[in-house]
């Protein structure tokens, strides 16, 4: 069950990365983005990157230790953006 923060991250990654047939809703929250999960690559984490700092002003970094972390599943991503995004 998604919160409503994921619930606006998961419809931002549907949109900003086009994923046909991929309902936001559905996106499981503790399931991986990339590999076995939603099969995400690396082009579409920097989609994502491009996709929060123009909705949020929150910067991502790819040599960031933090931001790797946050990659991992749609609830450590929402939770990075929720700890960085200007109010």
């Amino acid at each position: 069950m998604q919160t409503a923060a994921q619930q606006i991250i998961a419809q931002l990654l549907v949109d900003a990365l086009n994923l046909e047939g991929v309902n936001a809703s559905e996106i499981d929250p503790n399931a991986p983005l990339f590999g076995e999960g939603l099969g995400l690559d690396s082009i579409d984490a920097l989609e994502i990157a491009l996709a929060i700092s123009q909705k949020f002003g929150v910067q991502m970094q790819a040599d960031d230790e933090q931001t790797r972390k946050a990659f991992s599943t749609l609830a450590s991503l929402t939770e990075f953006v929720e700890a960085h995004k200007k109010q």
